[in-house]
């Protein structure tokens, strides 16, 4: 769980996880202002710092090695935000652990995207679009925070280079596309509301942009995105 001052709604997100779904939930706290890390520790959950404000992506990669480090087999990106159905879990982990894909997307789209507020959607399905016909993962969305990855596909992917800002979660499927991995998603809803977590419009330009780009770059040289 990558969490940036997620205090009001950390407890709904772990609540909802169904028990025995997982075997440790790692939250990483990227120097939050609130009580995010205390209620993380009252809820039994191992609790990560970042030395300084690292940025969604940096946030990542620090929880991506720990839960490498753990042993973890399948491992699961929620946020805390309660956005997101954390209920999914298994159905995320299930086909990853037959050994069908080796990353699953949790799908805004194909559960109904009614609720998402309407520029969000289109330049969602502008983007998705665009990568759809750069990588070929054959997703329907890009874009979700939900996401479930295999171990061998952590331990592929050079995430580590990768940005420490929102485009981090582009460049992990450029990787995927480019080592040859097989994805799959499942509908999930979401939500919105005034807790959940949200980049401005500002940072979402730039994040399009800086999407198109590692689009472009794929396109001329695909191998950058190989280890």
């Amino acid at each position: 769980m990558p969490a940036y001052n997620a205090e009001k709604t950390l407890a709904k997100t772990v609540n909802d996880l169904p028990p025995g779904s997982v075997d440790e939930v790692i939250l990483g706290d990227d120097c939050s202002s609130d009580r995010t890390v205390e209620i993380a520790r009252t809820l039994g959950l191992t609790v990560l710092k970042t030395p300084r404000n690292l940025g969604y992506g940096g946030n990542q990669k620090m929880l991506y090695r720990a839960a490498l480090e753990h042993g973890g087999d399948v491992i699961v990106m929620v946020h805390p935000d309660w956005q997101y159905d954390a209920t999914k879990v298994p159905d995320m982990v299930g086909p990853i652990a037959a050994g069908r894909v080796d990353l699953m997307m949790g799908s805004r789209i194909l559960s109904g995207a009614e609720t998402m507020p309407w520029y969000k959607y289109i330049s969602n399905r502008f983007l998705t679009g665009v990568e759809e016909l750069t990588f070929g993962l054959r997703l329907s969305e890009y874009h979700s925070g939900f996401r479930a990855f295999s171990r061998r596909l952590l331990e592929t992917l050079p995430f580590e280079r990768n940005s420490n800002d929102f485009v981090f979660d582009t460049e992990v499927l450029a990787e995927t596309a480019a080592a040859g991995f097989k994805a799959g998603e499942l509908a999930v809803p979401c939500r919105y509301f005034a807790e959940a977590s949200e980049i401005n419009f500002w940072r979402s330009t730039v994040y399009g942009l800086q999407t198109l780009l590692v689009c472009l770059k794929y396109r001329l040289a695909p191998r950058h995105y190989k280890r």
